[in-house]
């Protein structure tokens, strides 16, 4: 994720609150909706684009999104990604491109490694043709100045699966067959053109019409608003703001590592190699592009927002769950026929602080014992955290687990290296943890904070945390009440 992307976020972050303001006020007409766009660019001069007539249509996108709903390029789609058109037109076209170092050199090294007639001598340097040019990457490799540069757009180098190319206008594509809707290329493109579908006028909705609704915080809640922010203050925020209660999916992480547990240990004496089903990315990951392992080598555990949503609905039937966390993908997850009675609704920690912002609800210090789940539960976020609770739950059955060989992945690239070997039957672990966020959900596109400061105030919230056993945790849940299979068969 680019750290430069300030400006980008207040604007997005600044639609929402003021969208999710006139929600609450029963005010999303077209009207109110129109003055809105006015009011973030009143004008007469651009901000930061060419006129303000674009920069009006980009929040009028903008708006769309902060309603979940799609944008004009995307009115067919069914993926929460989605690209912003008037926004993305600053790429450069061009993949390779001559720069100021060219010499216009006698070798012309550069046109007689070329095998497209694509360049051609100018008058200060050559030239290349973006329409004839097929990126072989020879004449980069051939010039002797290193002259010629590989420019790849952000989006597309963000992207770990190539789910990303362009029009013949230079207008981004998101390929749905390929994309796993990690949101990477949100926050790396340097033009806000990219963004996901927000459900904060919904969820606003029901707490109006008086619904049991509760939250469900995902533990990489923890050390994003700073070591002061508990996970009772959330709680607190949130039932302040309407919600009827909020739980801790740490809790959740609990429970999908005794289930999984369980599967590792079978698929162990067999010989059978496992992933783990906790991140949404990496599952689709393995759904899009790894069809066969999806099928032969997936836990079939749900994941820890998954097994709280339905313990939630098993106890209070009817009720609406909105998970909380740092990542895009648990939006797709949500809405997957193939798990049923997940969360109904998903926000990222960004959109949280915005609908407090519009409530004007502020997240305070208190002092905490509020605690749901294990300490192995809580670390579910980092990378090796789901790995680390699943073998913990093997030792409190009395398993031996000192042989077991484990593949931590964390990041898109790792990923698919484990992927590709588990396919190729070279893999030489027997489980693989997938995570498709360097460094785990701590790492996710949604953050509010960088990683590292995260990862810091983490470990000092959990110093306040007991250290209950994940199996001893689970004894004072109703477990037989609800399925912890996808599929929701018990």
């Amino acid at each position: 994720m680019i750290q430069n992307d300030k400006g980008i976020v207040d604007l997005k972050h600044r639609i929402m609150e003021d969208v999710a303001r006139l929600a609450w006020k029963d005010e999303l007409d077209e009207e109110h909706l129109e003055d809105l766009v006015y009011e973030v660019i009143p004008g007469p001069r651009p901000a930061y684009r060419c006129c303000v007539y674009k920069e009006r249509e980009i929040v009028r996108q903008r708006v769309k999104l902060a309603m979940g709903e799609n944008t004009r390029a995307n009115k067919d789609s069914t993926n929460e990604v989605q690209v912003i058109k008037p926004a993305c037109d600053e790429c450069s076209i061009a993949s390779y491109s001559v720069t100021d170092n060219c010499r216009l050199c006698l070798g012309k090294a550069c046109l007689s490694a070329c095998k497209f007639g694509a360049i051609t001598q100018g008058e200060f340097r050559t030239h290349i043709d973006s329409d004839k040019c097929k990126e072989c990457g020879l004449c980069a490799k051939a010039c002797p100045f290193g002259a010629i540069v590989h420019l790849v757009r952000p989006c597309k180098r963000a992207c770990p699966v190539d789910a990303i190319s362009f029009d013949e206008y230079g207008f981004c594509k998101i390929d749905e067959e390929k994309c796993i809707h990690c949101g990477h290329c949100i926050h790396n493109c340097p033009f806000g053109a990219i963004g996901s579908k927000t459900y904060l006028t919904q969820i606003i909705k029901a707490i109006k019409e008086g619904k049991e609704i509760y939250a469900m915080c995902a533990p990489a809640a923890e050390g994003q608003f700073g070591s002061d922010i508990s996970m009772l203050s959330i709680k607190n925020a949130l039932k302040e703001i309407g919600f009827t209660d909020m739980v801790e999916v740490g809790l959740g992480g609990d429970m999908t590592a005794a289930y999984e547990a369980e599967e590792w240990s079978e698929a162990y004496k067999e010989g059978k190699k496992m992933t783990t089903s906790c991140c949404p990315a990496f599952i689709n990951m393995l759904k899009k592009h790894f069809p066969d392992q999806y099928k032969e080598n997936m836990s079939s555990t749900v994941s820890p927002m998954c097994a709280v949503s339905r313990y939630l609905k098993a106890i209070h039937p009817g009720c609406i769950t909105v998970f909380v966390g740092p990542c895009i993908a648990k939006k797709t997850e949500a809405k997957d026929p193939e798990v049923p009675d997940n969360a109904d609704y998903v926000i990222t920690f960004g959109e949280l602080l915005s609908l407090f912002k519009s409530a004007n609800v502020e997240l305070k210090p208190v002092e905490s014992e509020y605690q749901e789940a294990s300490l192995f539960g809580k670390k579910f976020a980092g990378s090796g955290g789901v790995a680390a609770a699943v073998i913990e739950v093997m030792q409190e059955r009395g398993e031996d687990t000192k042989d077991i060989k484990l593949e931590k992945c964390a990041g898109g690239n790792e990923c698919k290296k484990a992927l590709t070997l588990l396919k190729l039957g070279r893999l030489p672990a027997d489980f693989i943890e997938g995570m498709i966020c360097v460094g785990g959900c701590v790492g996710g596109p949604s953050n509010t904070v960088a990683s590292n400061d995260i990862i810091k105030a983490r470990e000092n919230l959990f110093k306040q945390a007991d250290s209950r056993k994940v199996l001893d945790n689970l004894k004072d849940y109703p477990m037989d009440k609800f399925s912890m299979k996808r599929d929701g068969s018990m």
